[in-house]
């Protein structure tokens, strides 16, 4: 009897659910789960759910049916009428931070579940398609590339004949006439843009071992630009000097004299700045010699040719201190040129006897001014000469 009373007055101190001297903690708000087992809670009174009490109480309420569950046995009979809770499973037990994990994800949002997903599978769509269009775009600037490096090929390979073009049977009569004509004061041509006039005479240093005069040059370089204007897609975008652009920059010699040449290059006398060039022309001669020598604003180098295979330091020095003084006189601003690359061209074509320099520095700037190589050699002087008489002749550079 001693133990049965214990019992009784242990078990009516406090109820099943509570624990004993021990405030209930509040809980999160309700999941679908709660509610559930809330509403089962109520069909079944002796049933403790699995998130009714917490893990403390738990512990309580199993030791107090052991408890019991002993005293039963110690006496061999039956416990008096306790209402106890039904025994506790073990899954039904939770680790704290399992069960406020489950709250946590349950309560953090108030978004039906559709439409978490639906917003999940559009963010997941995005970054799918911006990576798309990532790809794609990536894959047609390589497809530009490549068709625009087979485009060159092709263009360069097409190109490469022009400059060889066979001269027709009418124009080898019509240099032919004019080469061995007796009046050599005869004009036969006259270029109104440059006023430059070309006899017989002076056509005549176009003939095998002649050296070429300065109309000559001067009105083939005028031919070359009209030709850069009339096809601006085929050729590179030059500045053509004539022959007396150096010597008035060095006043014949004696000193740098950037003034004397300041206003041959202004916007409005050549419609565009020299800066905006891929290359610029400075045909020079020496004594009787001719030399070019290359501005390439493209590569931001000082190139010098020599068909002798000779390099002049001095010219490009003072091409150096020209094009700084240019820019900052056309435009205020300034450029470092001292940093640029002073060079000579590796595997230069160069002539084999004492009077083609002309003629190979005409052919300089006229296969540069394409864009190409210079694949020529002294084998086709004689052919070019020609050529450039017939298109004196014509008043047109092909």
């Amino acid at each position: 009897m001693g133990a049965s009373t214990d019992n009784r007055k242990r078990f009516s101190d406090f109820s099943p659910l509570t624990p004993p001297s021990k405030k209930p903690k509040p809980s999160a708000p309700p999941s679908i789960r709660q509610i559930t087992a809330a509403g089962h809670r109520q069909s079944t009174p002796a049933t403790c759910s699995r998130s009714a009490a917490d893990p403390q109480s738990f512990r309580l309420i199993l030791k107090l049916q052991q408890e019991t569950e002993n005293g039963v046995r110690s006496r061999g009979g039956r416990s008096p009428a306790v209402e106890l809770p039904p025994p506790v499973r073990e899954e039904e037990v939770r680790a704290p931070e399992i069960e406020e994990e489950i709250v946590r994800v349950e309560t953090k949002a108030e978004i039906p579940l559709y439409k978490e997903l639906y917003e999940s599978y559009l963010r997941k769509k995005n970054d799918n398609d911006l990576e798309f269009q990532l790809r794609l775009t990536e894959k047609k600037l390589l497809g530009f590339r490549l068709v625009d490096e087979v485009l060159n090929k092709k263009k360069s390979k097409e190109d490469l004949h022009k400059p060889f073009v066979p001269l027709t049977n009418e124009d080898e009569d019509d240099v032919l006439h004019a080469m061995k004509g007796v009046r050599g004061y005869e004009v036969l041509v006259t270029h109104k843009t440059s006023s430059i006039e070309i006899t017989r005479e002076l056509l005549q240093c176009l003939r095998g071992g002649g050296w070429l005069n300065d109309d000559v040059i001067n009105l083939y370089l005028e031919l070359l630009k009209e030709r850069e204007k009339r096809e601006p897609r085929n050729y590179l975008k030059c500045h053509f000097f004539n022959t007396f652009f150096y010597k008035r920059l060095i006043s014949g010699g004696k000193a740098y004299d950037f003034k004397a040449v300041k206003r041959w290059t202004t916007q409005r006398k050549i419609g565009y700045g020299l800066i905006e060039c891929d290359k610029i022309f400075v045909p020079i001669h020496k004594s009787k010699h001719w030399v070019l020598a290359i501005i390439n604003i493209k590569e931001q180098k000082f190139q010098y040719l020599d068909s002798l295979g000779g390099m002049d330091k001095t010219v490009l020095r003072v091409l150096v201190k020209y094009l700084m003084d240019e820019v900052k006189d056309k435009s205020s601003k300034q450029i470092d040129a001292v940093s640029w690359k002073q060079e000579t061209i590796k595997n230069l074509p160069l002539q084999e006897n004492g009077y083609d320099c002309g003629m190979f520095m005409l052919k300089y700037i006229d296969f540069y001014s394409r864009g190409l190589d210079l694949t020529f050699g002294q084998e086709h002087m004689p052919y070019f000469r020609k050529r450039t008489a017939k298109e004196i002749l014509r008043l047109r550079a092909d």
